[in-house]
């Protein structure tokens, strides 16, 4: 039988997984091309021959999402494999449609078929959505597994915007290691936290290979996930993050939804912001799709380093970019603290965008009075610095996971604003993984034996 031909619907992470997963070096599947959205800059690249295995010696292109119907009129294409995270259950079927109208089949693949086995316990820390908590909640699952005396490996959800075979395995142990596998704004935020707190965390292109570099030096492996993508790894312990701030999100995004169902522990965050009802509201709704899941409530609190700087002043707000962008949320942890301190008013950013930064405002007009902290690249990350120094305000509150301050020059008084992850009650989540941990490796089997 001919192979059949597919592609793979992607932003540069999720859809590489798949693709070492499930189709390199597999006769049955001829992978024509990857598609791209979400992430600037990725379409007109190539997945290179290197990582694409020996049936891709030219390696496989990467086009525009928006040329999918060309796509598979020109090559015959018999499979799209949808493999991107964060979107509503109608986003999804939208692109089915149009897939299926141009003569395709559209696929989605297993979550647990896609998961790699590890030689080590699993903890995979995964969200309903974009900015539900997943990166405090990762910190403060590192740091409970280290006070039981276990040696901790991360590993991130991708983020591969530069040279990919450069970034086939990288590990990040310390701040000169930022500067040295040249990150993004966004990798930033995610790796500098756990370095700050001295946790070596992984990341990459190759999940394979980067799993195999953190088992020597690890014995529990902590997944951090990315967007509301499901877990890389299979885990003996997932833990999933929702946001009553977005309630009901939580049954109607892809693939959060099959991160609630597939769930040993559903944290319920920033429940000291939200309102009763709409805690309650998430709440059912977990436990009406997986009742048997652990449910811990957090919050997560603010700090802020220079309040002074934020009473009866103008400010321009900060935060985090995929949050504000496909995430959806309309404010952060910047907007509460404005309010919590006594802020005058909110500066529009928008009449003072440039370029790259005017052309996320264009895709995503809902972001409103906030400016995300866009930065997939040396460009964009000058014209943040340009936006954030052209606006007129007394004082930029910064809240996003690094501080911006080390990587762009604001000519302008800041204030930094932290928070972690905070359970409120029992079971927490120390509670959970000391009784997980100190069972047995018969208990454990019968476990996962009568799971499955």
């Amino acid at each position: 039988m001919a192979s059949k031909k597919v592609i793979i619907m992607g932003a540069a992470g999720r859809d590489f997984h798949n693709f070492n997963v499930i189709f390199r070096d597999n006769k049955d599947y001829e992978v024509v091309a990857f598609t791209a959205t979400q992430i600037p800059d990725i379409e007109g690249r190539k997945y290179p021959a290197k990582l694409a295995g020996k049936l891709y010696p030219k390696g496989v292109p990467i086009h525009a999402e928006d040329e999918i119907v060309e796509l598979i009129q020109k090559h015959d294409v018999d499979e799209v494999v949808f493999s991107y995270s964060d979107v509503s259950y109608d986003y999804v079927m939208s692109r089915a449609a149009v897939v299926v109208a141009a003569g395709a089949d559209f696929k989605l693949l297993s979550a647990t078929d896609t998961m790699i086995r590890s030689k080590k316990p699993v903890v995979a820390i995964c969200a309903a959505r974009t900015g539900s908590g997943k990166s405090q909640t990762t910190r403060r699952v590192c740091e409970i597994l280290k006070e039981m005396g276990h040696k901790v490996a991360a590993i991130r959800h991708p983020m591969p915007y530069g040279d990919l075979v450069k970034q086939t395995c990288q590990r990040f142990a310390k701040i000169a290691d930022l500067k040295k596998h040249n990150c993004t704004i966004e990798e930033m935020e995610e790796y500098e936290p756990h370095i700050n707190r001295g946790q070596v965390i992984y990341a990459g292109v190759d999940y394979g290979v980067i799993l195999e570099e953190a088992e020597k030096e690890a014995d529990i492996i902590v997944w951090d996930g990315g967007n509301n993508d499901t877990s890389f790894y299979r885990p003996d312990v997932l833990i999933t993050v929702v946001d009553p701030h977005r309630p009901g999100h939580e049954m109607l995004y892809y693939p959060g939804g099959t991160n609630v169902l597939l769930s040993d522990v559903v944290v319920i965050n920033k429940v000291d912001t939200a309102s009763f009802d709409d805690i309650n509201l998430v709440r059912d709704n977990v436990m009406t799709v997986n009742p048997e899941a652990y449910i811990v409530e957090a919050a997560s609190p603010i700090t802020v380093d220079k309040p002074e700087l934020i009473l009866d002043k103008d400010v321009l707000v900060v935060e985090d970019g995929p949050t504000l962008t496909h995430g959806e949320m309309t404010y952060g942890a910047g907007v509460v603290a404005a309010q919590k301190y006594g802020a005058a008013s909110l500066v529009d950013p928008r009449p003072y965008t440039v370029k790259s930064i005017s052309e996320t405002f264009e895709k995503y007009p809902e972001i409103g009075t906030l400016l995300p902290a866009m930065g997939y690249g040396d460009k964009q990350m000058k014209d943040l610095e340009t936006t954030i120094n052209r606006a007129k305000c007394d004082t930029v509150i910064i809240a996003t996971p690094i501080d911006l301050r080390r990587v762009i020059n604001i000519k302008k008084k800041t204030v930094r604003v932290g928070y972690d992850l905070q359970e409120i009650g029992h079971p927490n989540l120390e509670d959970i993984l000391q009784a997980e941990f100190s069972k047995t490796k018969a208990t454990k089997k019968k476990t996962k034996k009568a799971k499955k």
